[in-house]
């Protein structure tokens, strides 16, 4: 038996969607022009547009032999696989690299490279979450990609350059895709309500309940079809006569929060609401109230808030009002912000909630923020002035001949590891932008800041 027939697959490997498929997969585009979000990638003569080009002998530009695609859940990576192949001609084959191991990388390869020799159809290799291969997996795909045996097209939501190997990497074309819109992810669940794969025209949503469909979904495609599934369930759920075309049954709010079981919570994403939130939520970090910050995080949470964005603004606040009077708490909020990226909801709010109490309870200081601004606006006053000539760059060849680097102290050869030479331009010699405060490790930098700064002056 064929290897890929086994699987059930329908047309060029790839599956078959039938009936009682989940909505998000009998939605699924089966056109370019279905696609939403992602037009940065669809560009006329765009890569990813000559790998979706029917497959022909004549010659033109070569397609990529390996695509990377890189985005958060929901974003269409999957998709834009199956349209690889699809449009293209060549056969579908699918793997995850959660279960797959390199038994089964190598028989595909070697199916595919018997097909090549036999003048059939040319393979797509879709691996998904290709970052949880490990390096020997990954690198047994790179002779298939540099003898173009197959078209790899790899799919992960963790950064390429940590998560593929470099060979690997190096060889294949990086794409990424963005979160969706809210007006994407609008449109998709008004076509699946409409459309015969959806529900046929048979449901509406108010106003309401798409603009809370669309906050809960968080950007993610998947997402929101998964929960307009919910809610069409919810509402059917004890009908004893089906809804139709002429007669549509109405998805509520109430019905979208009854499906996905939570509390509606006054918090408009887009209006004044989501930005009255998230300044109070700032806001009392900054003022060292840990419950009212916790509170304003529990509001964002169970509104739906993404918790991509609670977390920049928690980096941000570690930066900009912690500072230095604690080092670490930025450490925890840049964690934070990479363990909710990796975990996701529900889960992340724990994550969040650990670096909210560390922000709040931290001691407080902004120096190192207004220290840039200061700096900025000499800089932006025309105030900045020629490089001292001992701190040029005097690595080519005739530098040492017009003076660079001459008179160049090496602070690792003076007493206390400081060099007391000109750092400043002329203009800016005695300038201070950062100012430290005495709270918490701020006031051990600003003692020893004080000699250095004796030092740097020759006291």
């Amino acid at each position: 038996m064929d290897l890929f027939d086994a699987w059930g697959t329908g047309p060029q490997g790839l599956p078959e969607v039938r009936a009682g498929a989940p909505l998000a997969v009998r939605m699924r585009p089966r056109t370019l022009e279905e696609v939403l979000g992602q037009q940065h990638l669809l560009e006329p003569g765009s890569p990813l547009r000559r790998l979706l080009a029917p497959v022909s002998g004549e010659p033109g530009p070569a397609a990529p032999s390996s695509v990377v695609l890189w985005g958060p859940p929901g974003t269409g990576k999957t998709t834009l696989a199956y349209l690889i192949a699809l449009t293209s001609g060549r056969r579908f084959v699918e793997l995850s690299a959660a279960t797959a191991g390199v038994k089964e990388v190598r028989e595909v390869i070697e199916d595919a490279r018997r097909r090549l020799a036999t003048g059939g159809a040319e393979t797509v290799l879709f691996v998904d979450e290709v970052h949880r291969f490990s390096k020997s997996q990954q690198d047994v795909l790179l002779p298939s990609v540099e003898n173009r045996w197959l078209t790899l097209v790899a799919a992960t939501t963790e950064n390429p350059s940590f998560s593929v190997n470099a060979p690997l990497l190096s060889r294949s074309l990086l794409l990424t895709l963005h979160p969706l819109a809210d007006d994407d992810v609008r449109a998709l669940v008004a076509r699946a309500a409409a459309d015969d794969r959806g529900f046929g025209g048979t449901i509406v949503l108010t106003d309401g309940a798409m603009d809370r469909l669309v906050r809960l979904a968080g950007a993610d495609a998947r997402k929101a079809l998964t929960i307009l599934e919910a809610a069409v369930g919810a509402l059917l759920e004890g009908r004893e006569v089906a809804p139709t075309s002429s007669d549509p049954g109405v998805v509520e709010v109430q019905t979208v929060e009854r499906a996905i079981d939570v509390a509606a919570v006054q918090y408009d994403r887009a209006g004044d609401q989501h930005y009255d939130v998230a300044s109070a939520f700032i806001k009392s970090m900054r003022g060292s109230d840990v419950d009212a910050a916790l509170h304003y995080l529990a509001r964002m949470i169970a509104a739906g808030e993404d918790p991509r964005f609670i977390a920049r603004r928690i980096v941000i606040a570690a930066a900009e009002d912690v500072g230095m009077a604690d080092p670490t708490a930025l450490q925890t909020a840049v964690a934070a912000a990479q363990a909710v990226a990796f975990i996701g909801m529900p889960e992340a709010r724990i994550i969040l909630a650990e670096a909210v109490v560390h922000l709040s309870t931290a001691p407080k200081s902004n120096a190192s923020y207004l220290a840039i601004d200061a700096a900025l606006a000499d800089v932006r006053a025309g105030r900045s002035g020629p490089v001292p000539a001992s701190l040029r760059d005097a690595h080519y060849a005739g530098a040492e001949r017009i003076g660079h680097g001459q008179g160049y102290r090496y602070a690792h050869d003076e007493p206390h590891g400081i060099a007391t030479q000109q750092y400043l331009p002329d203009e800016l010699v005695g300038a201070r932008y950062y100012l430290p405060t005495d709270h918490g490790h701020e006031r051990e930098v600003a003692a020893r800041l004080d000699r250095i700064r004796q030092i740097l002056g020759g006291d």
